[in-house]
């Protein structure tokens, strides 16, 4: 798990070491034990190491095999490297190092751009080929791993976050008006290629561009998820069982490929208490265990310990726990904002940053329960989707998930930003297919903030296959989440598969007021934000009257969405 970027010029101009500095330095804390750079002619490549697999230098990256003609950059986890590894000796390959991004160069080599197909894991990456001078780039199947870029006539550069092309400069930071429809309509999620930057771009997950040396880019997808259904129908026995297998394998995985000890995210929700005991029932001795906690706010507490608690008093792991006070929450939000690739709303994103942050002085790498909702219908309002009757999927859709119809939009931003109702338009489209736009993006950017490597067992692209020709009938069953109540059953205690579904809380940010009222007050009032010109004064001045009366229709608070955006413009000096 790493950081990368780098650059390939068209102009034939080297590349200027200062610019790949600038980018390397906004990528340290992804990869605090080592760094790297590779720059010949019109290439740079720069690397930041968290070294998880082959500790060794063996495994420094950029790696460049020189028999080859290639060179690689690697963020993310291979899994199945060293099957793929044992098939590539057998066709007469050699390796000098004993990790999974040797294996990559190898396998391209080998398949061309078909390899990515064989790969099981987390990735983005990007090859360069000396025969050709082109660059060959990768995002894995759901997005878990970053990739941003920025192209022009001159150049192609790209990094694992935003901030690293912003140091670069020569970046358009104007703001797209349509990101800026999906950012408050979707909870911060702005599908690929988009960003609210108007000059950074992201590879869409499952996706691969290949970049000539005279500039032409081509984008191809080389992942479909297949949601039809089986063509013999399983009972509800046969799915549990196969799906238990199918998710014992992904934990598995996950645990044992690594050099340094894996231990797992606690939240005290179903999810992370499976993850746990599917550990103990795979036999792993001395799991590690962390969880975090919130002051309570009258409405709603700000921990789960009572939970997790009992998964630790069944399981006896190694168990650290931390609970963060608001005052700690509020000095602690302008890094967390910094650290941001992109906007996030989720109020779970600066607890992750914060529990990552005690974690990463423990332990390099982490399993956690994030997808498993999204891919087991886990969420209140999948069920009330379901059960609605009237309107088109787009209307059932956006009644019980959209944080503001396209009027409301309108009335929030200022006249310059209207637009017609990009993300309706965008819905409709995408309720025809099965796609997944990085789902987990908070979770890679507030761990890896610490260093600290996230995998996800619940996206797993073949238990995600499985599940996706379940019917979502048997899925939804009991509330939602039907088919990992029943794997948990016996091997979870009963009160923590039958509680009500949480929300990894911080309440301070969901019910604002005090110090945190006054803190985003102090941010929209602002000299900046008024020159700005984006949001409505009278929808704002709506919203700081009455904070605790606008939510979501998912339960976030519109005055934190509008806040957090307009303080991570400006601590990104935008």
């Amino acid at each position: 798990m790493c950081g990368i970027c780098g650059e390939l010029r068209f102009d034939g101009q080297a590349v200027e070491e200062q610019r790949l500095t600038d980018m390397l330095s906004r990528l340290e804390r992804r990869g605090p034990d080592d760094a790297g750079t590779l720059r010949k002619g019109t290439l740079a490549f720069g690397h930041r190491r968290l070294s998880v697999i082959d500790l060794t230098d063996r495994s420094h990256q950029p790696m460049v095999d020189e028999t080859l003609g290639l060179a690689i950059v690697f963020n993310g986890a291979i899994y199945n490297y060293i099957e793929l590894r044992a098939q590539l000796q057998g066709m007469g390959y050699s390796f000098f190092s004993g990790g999974d991004t040797e294996v990559i160069i190898k396998a391209y080599h080998a398949w061309g751009e078909q390899c990515v197909e064989r790969f099981h894991g987390m990735f983005a990456f990007v090859i360069h080929d000396s025969r050709d001078q082109s660059l060959f780039a990768v995002r894995d199947r759901f997005g878990i791993k970053p990739f941003y870029y920025s192209h022009d006539q001159r150049r192609f550069r790209f990094a694992s976050n935003t901030q690293a092309l912003l140091a670069a400069g020569d970046i358009d930071t104007s703001l797209d008006a349509e990101a800026l429809h999906f950012q408050f309509t979707l909870h911060a999620v702005v599908p690929a290629p988009r960003t609210v930057i108007s000059g950074i771009r992201k590879l869409e997950p499952g996706h691969q561009i290949r970049i000539t040396a005279n500039g032409e880019i081509s984008t191809a997808r080389y992942w479909h998820l297949d949601a039809t259904r089986l063509p013999q129908a399983l009972s509800d026995d046969e799915w549990v069982e196969a799906i238990h297998a199918a998710l014992r394998t992904a934990v598995q995985r996950r645990n044992d490929v690594a050099d340094v000890p894996v231990g797992v995210l606690l939240s005290g929700g179903l999810d992370s208490s499976l993850l746990v005991a599917l550990l103990a029932e795979l036999g792993m001795e001395d799991i590690r265990t962390f969880s975090v906690g919130f002051e309570d706010q009258p409405e709603e507490k700000g921990s789960e310990f009572e939970y997790s608690d009992q998964v630790v008093d069944r399981y006896q792991p190694r168990h650290h726990k931390f609970l963060v006070p608001n005052e700690e929450v509020l000095k602690r939000l302008p890094e967390a904002v910094d650290n941001m690739a992109e906007p996030m709303f989720g109020q779970d994103a600066v607890a992750f940053y914060l529990l990552a942050e005690q974690v990463s002085q423990q332990i390099k790498v982490v399993q956690s329960g994030q997808g498993a909702d999204e891919v087991f219908g886990g969420y209140f309002w999948y069920s009330r989707m379901l059960a609605e009757s009237e309107g088109s999927r787009l209307d059932r859709f956006r009644k019980h998930y959209f944080d503001r119809d396209n009027p409301e939009y309108l009335r929030m931003m200022n006249s310059p930003w209207h637009t017609g109702d990009i993300t309706g338009d965008y819905v409709a489209d995408a309720l025809n297919a099965a796609d997944v736009d990085d789902p987990v993006k908070r979770v890679d950017n507030m761990t890896m903030a610490w260093g600290l490597e996230a995998r996800v067992p619940f996206l797993d692209h073949e238990l995600v296959e499985l599940a996706a020709r379940c019917p979502p009938e048997t899925r939804l069953k009991e509330d939602g989440k039907y088919l990992l109540k029943r794997i948990a059953r016996g091997i979870v205690p009963d009160s923590v598969i039958d509680r009500p579904k949480g929300y990894f809380p911080m309440p301070a940010l969901k019910y604002v007021r005090g110090e945190f009222l006054e803190f985003m007050r102090d941010i929209l009032d602002s000299q900046c934000c008024r020159e700005r010109g984006l949001f409505s004064r009278d929808y704002i001045d709506m919203l700081l009257a009455a904070p605790e009366m606008h939510h979501t229709r998912i339960q976030g608070s519109k005055l934190w969405h509008l806040a957090v955006f307009e303080y991570w413009l400006q601590r990104q000096g935008l």
